[in-house]
């Protein structure tokens, strides 16, 4: 086992190098310079747009039900558990630098999501497919088909292996057994030195159960479930952010000053070497882009995919409505989880978080600035945890499903025999140890943004242009009803 982590370190360590990192915030770069900060210009449009009803467009979903398709897979353990372990590891500064690529994926999310619309197919039976493979095949033509492929392979990889069953599954079953059985006890079995609760085992059981019976109705129970679980999960977590904020509003001056240090090694630099200095600094700066990504899903593809299925007629309309997405789970969601882990660990006489690991992180810092026994506050971070999970796993698998239709040219028994296989990472995520799953899943989430950035690139010019005509044709709401 010892090996195998190894392994999987070492891996992480090349797939989320400086190269990827760069590539991926170059991306946001070209993206706002090409569209001249248009995630800047246009966000107070976006929001007043979301809820209005466009013009009736070739679909399978409203505009708003696929942002709530994508905001399902994208808020999840990453909001509350992906923050800590990035804080725990990087340090502070992680969430400087979340923040950083996020301002910065707001427009690599507006310009993939548009893209997928514009070059999105209707199948013979009527349903939509479309995402990055699509974007790639017929905007960098069929010689770059392999690029598409591979995108499409490591979609697969990361709703089953990663970001959408594993990690899930094992932040809900934590939560649940850190809320229900603080002292660890009523245990089920062991796998080597590994303990299991029955806690664990029946919480594990039922997420498998419920997400079977949602996910064999396919996309539209998906969006449907989408848009009633996630506003109401989302306004349940920014209330209790709220209310850590507003009680240590005297506090964010120095948490915020910790965390600008942290993210340039200004600490560092005070009793070490340029060299360690700059180790602090990438360090704090991998951790920050590499859990953002996760997060947001900015630049990895998966996004664009339930964008593709609005019933939109203008690719930029739906892109403006998508690019919300990251705003609302980085700048938002992620801000929330991250200044109350700063405020309770490392301001004052705080020296970080010590042995806790993933949601124990989140539930101790938002125990210590609310004050109380913790029960209370635990309870509500693992109903918020649950929600948050379940409603990834659920957008991950139309995500993976939709890259194996595109890998398989539509054979959908094959797509049925995924759902199972699917099932199954679900049900066997609560087993596996919390170093091992994040580490999974920053690997793969690697594999499908370096392809996805390329083509982005690539298409810049194409997004520009598209952009411009769109606005020059609609310089207010008038599209809509």
């Amino acid at each position: 086992m010892e090996m195998f982590d190894a392994i999987l370190e070492k891996m992480d360590e090349i797939v989320w190098g400086i190269p990827t990192i760069v590539l991926i915030l170059a991306t946001g770069l070209i993206l706002t310079i090409r569209t001249k900060g248009m995630q800047f210009r246009y966000l107070g449009r976006a929001f007043r747009s979301i809820f209005k009803e466009s013009a009736e467009g070739k679909g399978e979903v409203s505009s708003f039900g696929a942002l709530c398709t994508a905001l399902s897979a994208t808020i999840g353990t990453g909001n509350i558990v992906g923050v800590a372990t990035a804080i725990s590891t990087g340090g502070p500064g992680a969430l400087f630098w979340m923040w950083f690529a996020a301002f910065l994926g707001i427009a690599t999310k507006y310009a993939e999501c548009m893209l997928s619309v514009h070059f999105r197919e209707t199948k013979a039976d009527g349903h939509i497919l479309g995402g990055p493979f699509y974007t790639i095949e017929k905007g960098l033509g069929k010689n770059w088909k392999w690029l598409a492929v591979l995108f499409a392979v490591f979609g697969v990889m990361s709703g089953v292996l990663g970001i959408g069953t594993i990690t899930q599954v094992n932040g809900i079953t934590s939560a649940v057994n850190d809320a229900m059985n603080p002292g660890n006890g009523h245990i089920a079995f062991s796998i080597g030195t590994n303990s299991y609760s029955w806690h664990t085992v029946i919480s594990g059981f039922l997420v498998a159960l419920a997400v079977a019976l949602v996910i064999i109705g396919g996309l539209k129970r998906i969006s449907k479930v989408a848009e009633f679980i996630v506003p109401a999960m989302a306004v349940i977590y920014v209330f209790l952010g709220l209310s850590v904020v507003l009680m240590n509003a005297t506090k964010l001056p120095e948490a915020f000053t910790v965390i600008f240090k942290s993210a340039f090694g200004v600490k560092a630099a005070a009793g070490g070497a340029l060299g360690f200095v700059l180790s602090q600094m990438i360090g704090a700066m991998q951790k920050g882009v590499a859990r953002g990504i996760f997060s947001n899903e900015a630049g990895l593809g998966s996004a664009p995919i339930a964008a593709a299925s609005a019933k939109v007629d203008e690719p930029v309309e739906q892109g403006l409505v998508s690019m919300l997405g990251t705003f609302i789970d980085t700048i938002i969601i992620c801000t929330m989880t991250g200044l109350a882990i700063v405020i309770a660990f490392y301001i004052g006489d705080g020296n970080g978080v010590g042995d806790l690991k993933g949601v124990a992180i989140t539930s101790g810092a938002f125990t210590r600035v609310l004050g109380g026994d913790g029960h209370s506050v635990q309870f509500l971070l693992m109903i918020c945890l649950i929600f948050f999970a379940f409603t990834t796993i659920l957008g991950w698998d139309y995500y993976s499903e939709r890259c194996l239709e595109y890998l398989t040219n539509g054979k959908m028994k094959l797509v049925m025999l995924y759902r199972i296989l699917y099932i199954v990472a679900v049900f066997i995520g609560p087993y596996l140890t919390v170093s091992e799953v994040w580490t999974i899943a920053d690997i793969t989430n690697a594999l499908m943004a370096i392809p996805n950035c390329v083509s982005l690139i690539a298409l810049s010019g194409l997004t520009a242009r598209m952009t411009k005509e769109f606005f020059k044709k609609y310089p207010t709401l008038e599209i809509y009803k």
